[in-house]
């Protein structure tokens, strides 16, 4: 049994919700499959984001924001708490940017961080 928690602890801004349908539909990812938000360790920071379609582990959480299924481990949620995802399509950034009010510091590339 899947149990959705109210009250997620990311956020998506319309460019990131956009681009994400997109990216599913261009996939044909499968139903059974959400977005996984989380970090690891390493990077020039400390700390890399983790995002992309993945299935449904032990230990996650599953939320759902602006139409979207995500999971995320209980344990990153103090490390991404309060964050936005964004997508930039411009010419000088193309790619998902992470807000994140958490980091001490982040790299230059905006991939990795440090708490």
């Amino acid at each position: 049994m899947s149990i959705a928690v109210e009250t997620a602890p990311v956020s998506f801004t319309p460019g990131a919700v956009k681009e994400l349908f997109k990216l599913r539909d261009q996939q044909e990812i499968s139903d059974e499959f959400g977005l996984r938000v989380g970090v690891e360790g390493g990077g020039c920071s400390g700390m890399n984001y983790i995002l992309g379609f993945d299935m449904k582990k032990d230990g996650d959480q599953e939320y759902y924001i602006d139409g979207i299924k995500v999971f995320m481990h209980k344990a990153h949620g103090m490390y991404l708490a309060g964050m936005q995802i964004d997508y930039q399509d411009g010419l000088n950034a193309r790619g998902f940017t992470f807000n994140n009010p958490n980091a001490a510091s982040t790299c230059g590339c905006g991939t990795s961080f440090s708490v």
